[in-house]
């Protein structure tokens, strides 16, 4: 009889081992998944739970089943926007571009800062390279930056105070006069700050420089708070948007599902991050 149970214990240790360990892997891979796709502030928190709740789903006979099946679910969506361009109509849809016109004002929207390098991100430098461009044109006489609030971390430097110095370094005599929208945290801050901004300065049209993903959604939140814009969207550096090959299918699918997520976030009561 004891060597009956102990068999059972034993048959009962190598069905449940290979189903932890495989929906441990499972969680893994959904973790790396969702710190990249994502772009999750804290992932190595994350990373354990995940890591630890599909090692837990794979240990029962159900959920390890429905652990599975959602796994060939997700790879199958992942291998199809890997595979094809499918996500060229979603992009085009988050992006609002309108004929340049004279305006009051330039507003280059907050993309990022690295904390460890003390460098705009990627898409802060794109942005505001791209409002300078307009104002080297003649299309307005001021350009606004934007200082980040110490939400996310109080140890960054300001957006702002990079920005302010890249302007003085390219143009240090006769540069444009430069705006700072101070501690913002969203999208939605930094047009309340040009909604007052142009109610106090007399400013009748903006142009808003932003990423193109961002675009749309950007022009409706400063439309919501009265102020009138024209969309004018920064250059896409972060990939190819003609989506030629997987590496840019992949960063086009995080950028859409970050905009669709803020998009819910939004809708839910929240405010999205950017």
């Amino acid at each position: 009889m004891t060597r009956l149970t102990s068999s059972c214990r034993t048959l009962r240790m190598q069905v449940v081992w290979p189903g932890v360990l495989g929906g441990a892997a499972i969680g893994a891979v959904l973790s790396v998944l969702a710190a990249f796709l994502g772009e999750v502030r804290a992932p190595e928190s994350l990373l354990l739970l995940l890591i630890v709740s599909g090692g837990l789903a794979g240990g029962f006979a159900l959920s390890r089943r429905i652990l599975y099946l959602g796994a060939g679910i997700l790879s199958l969506l992942l291998s199809l926007c890997l595979l094809t361009p499918v996500l060229r109509g979603p992009l085009d849809a988050l992006t609002l571009s309108q004929p340049v016109q004279k305006a009051d004002a330039i507003v280059v929207l907050g993309g990022g800062v690295q904390c460890g390098t003390r460098a705009l991100e990627g898409s802060s430098q794109t942005r505001l390279l791209a409002g300078l461009e307009l104002w080297r044109a003649g299309y307005a006489p001021v350009v606004t930056v934007s200082e980040q609030s110490d939400v996310f971390s109080a140890t960054c430097p300001k957006m702002s105070v990079i920005e302010r110095k890249i302007i003085r370094g390219l143009y240090p005599q006769n540069g444009p006069q430069v705006v700072t929208l101070s501690n913002v945290t969203t999208t939605t801050d930094e047009a309340a700050r040009v909604r007052d901004l142009a109610k106090a300065r007399n400013w009748q049209r903006i142009l808003l420089v932003t990423s193109p993903s961002h675009s749309r959604r950007a022009a409706g939140i400063f439309a919501s708070q009265g102020v009138n814009v024209i969309s004018v969207p920064a250059p896409e550096t972060r990939f190819d948007s003609t989506l030629p090959l997987p590496s840019d299918r992949l960063s086009a699918l995080r950028t859409v599902l970050y905009e669709w997520l803020s998009r819910i976030k939004e809708r839910m009561g929240g405010t999205p991050e950017r």
